[in-house]
């Protein structure tokens, strides 16, 4: 049976999760809406107090007497929290104001309120898609704008003056789209909801806001690459900053690394454009929001191609950052014209066994890797240039799940997790090593494989040395290559490219398997992770849950859920349920969390006999 050695780390997955929710349902039974809720992060309990509007209207007016970024002041105070939370609360309850019920999200056991037969209209939840993602938009600004911001302080270091200039417009303008966003659906549940007629409108809202903001996207995408290699530089050359932006990525409010939040604006003219075709797709050619939802698209389309040309770069390059700092033993991994292509966890074949080790595939080069238990980072055992590497299929046991790859002097024999894992690495393999090969440059020098023999005990001696020269950093959590690690999974480009447009957020109702009630949350979903708050207005999730290895469906009989719109996450013996508020967002949460799941029948083991391969323990 494979088995694995897991070390414990400061992320959370799934068991983690669930005791913390639960220990969540637990304190929020003692504690009414209007007094301070507790949060459970990393194993503590963390007391929710906001700071108070004078503390942080005065951080921010001694930061810089640009205005452009109080638009935040406006949300700050409790008193405004708690009216604002009521208020989308109502939006999101889908009530009308004569009484009629319907189905609504806030529905907790017992309370299941009769449906009426009136028909449906689908844009009413594309709207409110719209809404629900852009608070989330809002508050990833704000964690540059803001927080990050606060963070820097008086020092105003230059490695983060073009970036805080180039959020702040941003950052104000989509605060009062926000606003704009509210009021319109306030005064569509006011008129029937989701039962509303075609005369309800929200793209002439978009339409207001789009033009302006086009000069300020427009700015921020000529000048975003700038800002990462800024950062990248400054982050190895200057070790007190190195150090503020470790501090920052660790605090609860930056939930994902610093770089995603710079890219965060990029991904939402995709969710834009994408929401635009959604509602286009659902309107009849008569529907009075026909014409304005087609200005608002065809003002995009200007913009969204150099945007989906520069993605892909601009996605590369943060990815080529994160890794490097994740990485012990191979430095100047930001390189010209070097791409990533996959990073995933594979068997590797020794004197000693089947050993875990964490394979990074580039456009010109293989890595491969073991996790240090001490720094959780990654010591680089090898690498192979893929301009000389040769790869076939074994024969034999290993002949559905393994690859063996030549490089140079050594020969490695590799195990996937499943036959579909195998043809991933594979193909990507096939393709980077012939374009490789047809590249007639190559000005990028590698260390000598000559200086580790084919002795494994050797190669850990090498990655043990390398590792002992690094002092131990704290790490963000959640970061993808180590759920990889966990899950004997991987991930590539291409999958970050399809998960940048499938973000979602919005209330689910939440069930464990064990437990019999289901609690309200507000869930996000990005960066192949699902973040759990209590509400929309909270400034960080109390719990997370990394979807990588997770499969997602609808509920077995023997589920024995009994409600609608339920579907069902799992791995291996951890099953997760949520309930959404209507066919249109179940079908909406089942696409975009399908989009970065594993979506394959049962993974067999990587031998026929399962009994016959297990895992030693890290080195």
């Amino acid at each position: 049976m494979l088995t694995l050695i897991i070390p414990f780390s400061l992320f959370l997955f799934d068991g983690d999760l669930l005791l913390m929710l639960k220990a969540y349902d637990a304190k929020e039974k003692d504690k009414s809406d209007n007094e301070g809720s507790y949060y459970i992060h990393n194993h503590s309990y963390y007391n929710s107090s906001l700071p108070t509007y004078k503390e942080v209207n005065g951080n921010i007016s001694n930061l810089s007497a640009n205005a452009s970024y109080n638009s935040k002041l406006d949300d700050i105070s409790p008193i405004k929290n708690l009216a604002k939370e009521q208020l989308l609360n109502s939006i999101n309850a889908n009530t009308t104001t004569n009484g009629t019920t319907t189905t609504i999200i806030a529905e907790i056991e017992g309370e299941v309120k009769k449906r009426t037969k009136l028909p449906i209209d689908k844009t009413y939840y594309i709207a409110k898609e719209i809404l629900m993602t852009e608070l989330t938009y809002k508050k990833d600004l704000d964690v540059i704008n803001v927080w990050f911001r606060d963070e820097v302080g008086k020092e105003e270091p230059d490695e983060c003056s073009i970036l805080l200039t180039l959020i702040a417009p941003l950052a104000q303008a989509h605060g009062q789209l926000v606003k704009d966003l509210e009021q319109r659906l306030q005064g569509w549940d006011g008129k029937g909801g989701p039962r509303a007629t075609s005369s309800q409108r929200i793209a002439d809202v978009l339409l207001t806001h789009l033009p302006p903001l086009l000069p300020i996207y427009e700015e921020y995408l000529d000048g975003h690459i700038l800002v990462l290699e800024r950062l990248d530089a400054a982050f190895k050359q200057n070790s007190h900053f190195e150090q503020l932006y470790r501090d920052f990525e660790t605090q609860k409010v930056c939930y994902l690394p610093l770089t995603t939040f710079v890219l965060k604006p990029l991904h939402r003219l995709l969710q834009y454009q994408n929401l635009l075709q959604r509602l286009l797709r659902y309107y009849g050619p008569s529907h009075p929001d026909r014409a304005d939802c087609l200005t608002a698209s065809d003002t995009l389309k200007d913009l969204m191609q150099p945007v989906s040309e520069t993605l892909e770069h601009s996605e590369n390059l943060a990815t080529l950052c994160e890794l490097q700092r994740d990485l012990v033993g191979f430095d100047n991994l930001v390189q010209s014209g070097r791409k990533f292509i996959r990073h995933g966890c594979l068997l590797k074949h020794s004197k000693k066994g089947y050993q875990q080790r964490m394979f990074f595939l580039f456009s010109d080069i293989l890595l491969y890797t073991s996790r240090s238990q001490a720094t959780l980072q990654f010591k680089v055992h090898g690498h192979m240039p893929l301009r000389g590497v040769l790869i076939e299929e074994p024969e034999g046991e290993l002949a559905n799940y393994g690859l063996v790859i030549y490089g140079g002097n050594r020969a490695l024999t590799v195990a996937a997790s499943s036959q579909e894992e195998k043809e991933r690495w594979k193909q990507d393999l096939q393709n980077a090593i012939q374009l490789a090969r047809d590249k007639t440059d190559t000005k990028i020098t590698y260390l000598s494989l000559k200086s580790c023999s084919s002795s494994d005990e050797i190669m850990d001696q090498c990655g043990n040395d390398v590792g002992t020269q690094t002092k131990p950093q704290p790490q963000r959590s959640n970061l993808k290559v180590h759920v990889c690690w966990h899950r004997n999974t991987s991930i590539s480009m291409k999958d970050e490219l399809v998960a940048v447009e499938n973000q979602l957020s919005g209330y689910l109702l939440r069930k464990f398997k064990s437990s019999n009630g289901w609690q309200k949350l507000w869930v996000v979903l990005t960066s192949f992770c699902l973040f759990f708050y209590k509400g929309c207005m909270d400034d960080f999730p109390l719990a997370s849950l990394p979807l990588l290895g997770y499969t997602v469906g609808a509920p077995a009989p023997d589920d024995a859920i009994g409600k609608d719109f339920v579907f069902k996450l799992q791995y291996k013996n951890h099953v997760y349920f949520f309930r959404a508020e209507s066919e249109y967002t179940y079908n909406r949460w089942m696409e975009v969390i399908g989009s970065c799941t594993t979506q394959t029948k049962k993974k067999k083991q990587i031998i026929v006999n399962e009994n016959s391969i297990e895992c030693s323990p890290e080195k």
